[in-house]
Parts: C-alpha cells; structure tokens; sequence
C-alpha cells in the first residue's frame, strides 16, 4: 500500500487537547469486521463484548517525564531537552533529542533547575536533532534519576498544542503502569478506570500485560510512497511467561484475545508463534504492520482515532480492513469523535 491512502481531512478541533473528564466514558465506535455495522456507544459498554474467560492484553510501560528545559552555558540560551533512553547507568549517559538543535555542539554545558544545579555535558551527535548527554551529578543512581525526573514534565504529543499540566502527570499514565521506560503513552489504555477493570474481572475477564516501551519512532514522519521501504524505530519489548501462558490457554479454549492499543497488537504480532499461539520473547522489535497482515493471536483490537498517515492508522486499518477502518474514520469525523491519545476510542471486533 502507499502513504498516501492513509490521508483524510481531520479538521484541527477535533484533536483533543484535554481527556475526558472521565476515563471510560469517552465515546467508543464498534466496528465489526464480519458484517460491516458501525455502532455507537460509550467506552464502558464495552463490557458487554466479553465473557468468562475471554483475555485482555495491555501494555504496562509506564511513561516518565521526558521533557526537560535547560540553559546553555555562557549564552544563557533556553534549550528544551527530550530524554529518549538511558544509554549508561553507570556513566549516566542518556541519548536526547535538542530544540533548537544548531545551538548545540559537542563540549557545551546545559544547566537544569531552578538553581541550575543539575548540569549536563554534551559528549556526541547522533543525529540532526539528537545529541548523547552526560548529566555531572556525583550521588547514587537513584538519587538522581529522582532528581532528574523532577525537573521534567510530561511529554505529551506535538499535536497537543498546548505546555504540559501537572494533572497531565496522572492523566497521560494507564492505571497499569509499572514498568519505566515509555516516552509515549499507550493511548487505548488510557480508557480503563479501576472500577471498569474490577466490573470486567468480576465477569471473568482475564487480564495479562506485555511491556512495550514506546517512542518517538510511531510519530516519526514517514517520508516515502512506498509503505515497504518505511522502517521503524527499534523499541524496548518484554513478552513474558505469563502473559503466553495466559493467551494461548485462552487459544486453546476458543475464547476471545483482545489487544488494547496499536503497541500490544504490534508486540504480539512480533512474539507470536505456530498455530495462533505467543511464544516469550525479550528484546527489541521493529516490527511494521500495514494492511494486508493475518494476525493469528488478537480476536479484537481497542484503539484510539489516530491522525492521517499514522503508523497506528495503518495498524487498525491491517486489523480492521482497510476500506472498512476509513470508512469509519469517514463517519468519525462526520459525528465528531475526538482524535488522538485524548480522544475517543475505537473497539474492532
């Protein structure tokens, strides 16, 4: 397929700047890839699709605050920092992105802080924008990962136009997140509320976490026609022992597997094995999925309206359909549904 089937018109105000004031009472869009309805419902009726037995599979990365502003030594010069990973504890070497980029050499000195007591020393260029920071900081690790975390706030995505809130900390964070490491939220996770998830269990629904660290990769622009030459961005993922043994008895008892976000589809699509089934896996994916793919694991897939020419786009039209998924983008933008990780969800089944 070519990029430029994935664009549509999505006027600006339909991309969400705040969530809903409630989690799961967001609107949520049934697409059934059998028969071809669209249906309309609010996001906690999605309940009334599972039964005993069935599985959910959520992503428990947990996003930390990457997003950082610093002074440059001398100039004084406001540069705003984005912490991608942490390449050495040891050395507290961390790969970043820089804005604006040409002011930043390698030998300059970024300060941090109020008291600009946290100080950085730029030590390589990896490439246009990015750079690899050695943060000076003598104390423990773990003294200053917390030091460092507090001076950051919450990366929320470019199309939001709008600076980071405190209640955002909270909000643009699944009820789920336990394992660091995320610089972009699983955006159909952020849909279930505690009391949704004990309703769901109370049914029977099972739940079972694979941990995919999501970056920047999944927003990158994709600059050519041709969707086979497109590569992604390696990402951090974790598909244990138990989430395989969880899914595949579900397998086994013909019961449905749901996937809740673009992130999980595309992890599990990397750890699946013969006959339907997950096998573990612990390493890196880069796994890049545009229609046609047979999935052979996930029955139904939870997932957010995503912006034109998105990676996550092309994930829900390979799981929904291609002509089926813009259909109801179509009809999502003719009713008003609300786009992006703050927005309204899709359930494909």
């Amino acid at each position: 397929m070519k990029l430029s089937q994935f664009k549509f018109h999505l006027p600006s105000e339909l991309i969400a700047q705040q969530p809903t004031a409630e989690r799961d009472e967001c609107r949520l869009m049934v697409v059934n890839r059998r028969t071809g309805e669209i249906s309309h419902q609010i996001f906690k009726d999605i309940i009334n699709y599972f039964d005993d037995g069935d599985v959910m599979v959520f992503n428990d990365t947990q996003v930390f605050p990457a997003l950082l502003y610093g002074n440059k030594e001398k100039t004084g010069a406001r540069i705003e920092v984005f912490l991608l990973r942490e390449l050495s504890a040891e050395n507290k070497f961390w790969d970043v992105l820089v804005e604006p980029a040409r002011k930043i050499r390698i030998g300059n000195k970024l300060y941090f802080g109020d008291d600009e007591s946290m100080v950085a020393e730029v030590i390589d260029n990896t490439t246009s924008r990015g750079r690899t920071l050695r943060f000076l900081y003598d104390g423990p690790h773990d003294e200053f990962k917390k030091r460092l975390f507090s001076l950051g706030k919450t990366p929320l995505p470019m199309y939001i136009k709008r600076e980071p809130e405190a209640s955002d900390a909270e909000n643009y964070q699944t009820i789920f997140a336990s394992k660091e490491g995320a610089v972009v939220a699983p955006a159909a996770g952020l849909h279930f509320s505690r009391s949704l998830i004990t309703r769901l269990k109370i049914k029977g629904v099972k739940e079972a976490f694979v941990t995919i660290h999501s970056g920047l990769g999944a927003f990158r622009e994709i600059d050519v026609e041709d969707l086979t030459k497109h590569r992604m961005d390696s990402e951090q993922m974790e598909a244990g022992e138990e989430l395989v043994d969880t899914v595949n008895a579900a397998k086994d008892a013909g019961k449905n597997v749901c996937a809740v976000g673009t992130s999980v589809l595309r992890a599990i699509a990397t750890a699946d094995s013969m006959g339907g089934h997950m096998k573990t896996f612990s390493g890196w994916t880069n796994k890049f999925i545009f229609p046609p793919y047979d999935f052979s694991v996930a029955n139904s897939l939870v997932t957010n309206f995503h912006l034109p020419y998105s990676t996550m786009l092309m994930v829900a039209c390979a799981f929904g359909g291609y002509e089926l998924v813009m259909k109801a983008y179509e009809e999502a933008v003719k009713e008003g549904y609300r786009f992006g990780c703050y927005g309204d969800a899709m359930f494909i089944i």
